[in-house]
């Protein structure tokens, strides 16, 4: 069971891949590069600073800390104790895939590290700042979605490498979104 669920994996993994062409290749590069984010981050941690006051905004920004920190450091845990290889580190695989990139990561990849990331990213802010901005958790979902896909593209994960890591980050963002608001109201700061 599951090498078949892996053997299907790999067969997607390849189909998606495929897909990408040298026209798109630039788009994707700069799309999956976390530090041309780093603007829209800021962005982001900004909309929470106007939602809340001087000392409140300091349990916030502890909590996205605490958030990536947290899934940075369970993503690598079950990368080593999955011992998955990366597509691009199995012959077989390489042989028949497009590699964007010019090197491949570490050597295992289940699950992503961007994929969990973004879509944390996603939740705990479209979470935050849901009142104000009704339609944005839709739009950050759309920005992780893409920012997982991008990983397929460029050959350096597995279809289910990104999905198990947007499930992962969705639910960890909502954790933390609840911390946070427990912390809140806990540490009522004026």
């Amino acid at each position: 069971m599951l090498d078949q669920i892996l053997q299907s994996d790999s067969e997607l993994f390849l189909y998606l891949n495929g897909l990408g062409t040298t026209t798109w290749d630039g788009f994707w590069m700069f799309y999956t590069d976390k530090v041309h984010w780093i603007p829209f981050y800021l962005v982001l941690v900004f909309l929470m600073y106007k939602k809340r006051n001087d000392k409140r905004f300091i349990i916030t920004v502890v909590v996205i800390g605490l958030m990536v920190l947290f899934t940075d450091q369970v993503t690598n845990l079950f990368k080593k104790g999955f011992a998955r290889p990366r597509p691009c580190h199995e012959d077989e695989i390489f042989q028949a895939m497009r590699l964007v990139k010019s090197w491949c990561g570490g050597k295992y990849g289940y699950f992503s590290g961007h994929a969990s990331n973004s879509m944390a990213v996603a939740i705990f802010s479209g979470l935050m700042l849901r009142y104000k901005y009704k339609y944005l958790i839709w739009f950050l979902i759309i920005w992780a979605l893409g920012m997982a896909y991008s990983r397929v593209y460029i050959g350096v994960h597995y279809p289910l490498d990104i999905a198990s890591g947007m499930l992962f980050g969705g639910l960890s963002g909502l954790l933390f979104y609840k911390l946070e608001k427990y912390f809140q109201n806990r540490f009522k700061l004026q």
